[in-house]
């Protein structure tokens, strides 16, 4: 694997890792994560693909831009580092935020510049319950915070996150139980790349949009993957998929990795499943 950096036509470098060769594999990580997060995928996927890893802006390794840190801006970024890499024909994988991004990107630049297929890990259509919902709506949305005033809560403790032991704790539950302290502080270490207030302000974007009739307009085969122990309900995964014609669904069980991160507690099996997709 490499990493390099490229620059966007106004001038923001972002950074990325990239290895193997085939059909490109672009692959955006979630809100405060990096690249690096998908080190366990590269080996696998760089068989079938050429997989390339994005630092979003001010994640990782990225520049860290003053301004900019909303899911369309990331989406933004998304299209023009497709345009600079050249990138004519390729797939992409979302975990979390990163499958927000995709929807944005779809949104806005899907029929000019669509992906061959779609990978979307353990993402709600909607983060934040409407006042007005049915019960129904709720579950289906996947919805983590039951009003605005909880969400402005979460965010109020990101900003007060700024070491690792802090933001650690933050994180833990989006892990399986047994996950080691050492993993969960080094991806703390690298979340904390991105600064706590810009972190705060993307958190908040990301959170207050649905996502569901942009999900509705997907035709592009799409495998959606959950877990049964995820901050997100896996009835919500069930829901994306039955809303995509053709969609995929992959549900780990909670006794086997079924965490909001399946792909660092269950690597093997999210491997597997993603390499035989894209294959397919």
């Amino acid at each position: 694997m490499e990493k390099n950096v490229l620059t966007l036509p106004g001038g923001l470098s972002l950074s990325y890792i990239e290895g193997g060769s085939g059909h490109p594999l672009v692959m955006l990580p979630g809100w405060s994560q990096t690249a690096s997060g998908f080190a366990a995928q590269f080996g696998a996927f760089s068989k079938v693909a050429r997989v390339i890893a994005v630092d979003h802006r001010g994640h990782g390794d990225s520049e860290n831009a003053p301004a900019g840190y909303r899911i369309q801006r990331l989406a933004r970024d998304l299209d023009e580092f497709l345009a600079v890499m050249g990138l004519g024909s390729f797939d992409l994988l979302g975990h979390s935020m990163g499958c927000s991004v995709i929807w944005s990107y779809m949104s806005m630049f899907g029929r000019a510049r669509a992906p061959r297929k779609i990978v979307l890990a353990d993402q709600a259509p909607a983060v934040v319950a409407q006042a007005d919902w049915t019960e129904q709506q709720i579950a289906d949305a996947g919805c983590l915070f039951p009003s605005f005033d909880a969400l402005n809560g979460f965010e109020q403790a990101v900003r007060g996150a700024e070491t690792p032991d802090a933001h650690k704790e933050l994180i833990r539950g989006m892990f399986s139980a047994e996950t080691h302290d050492g993993v969960l502080n080094q991806i703390a270490s690298e979340n904390l790349k991105l600064p706590r207030a810009h972190a705060a302000h993307l958190l908040h974007d990301h959170c207050v949009l649905d996502w569901r009739t942009e999900i509705q307009q997907i035709r592009v085969p799409t495998l959606v993957i959950g877990g049964e122990a995820s901050i997100f309900s896996a009835q919500s995964q069930r829901w994306i998929a039955s809303q995509i014609p053709g969609a995929q669904v992959e549900i780990f069980e909670a006794d086997q990795g079924g965490s909001h991160f399946m792909f660092v507690n269950n690597p093997e099996r999210f491997n597997a499943r993603v390499a035989a997709f894209l294959s397919a």
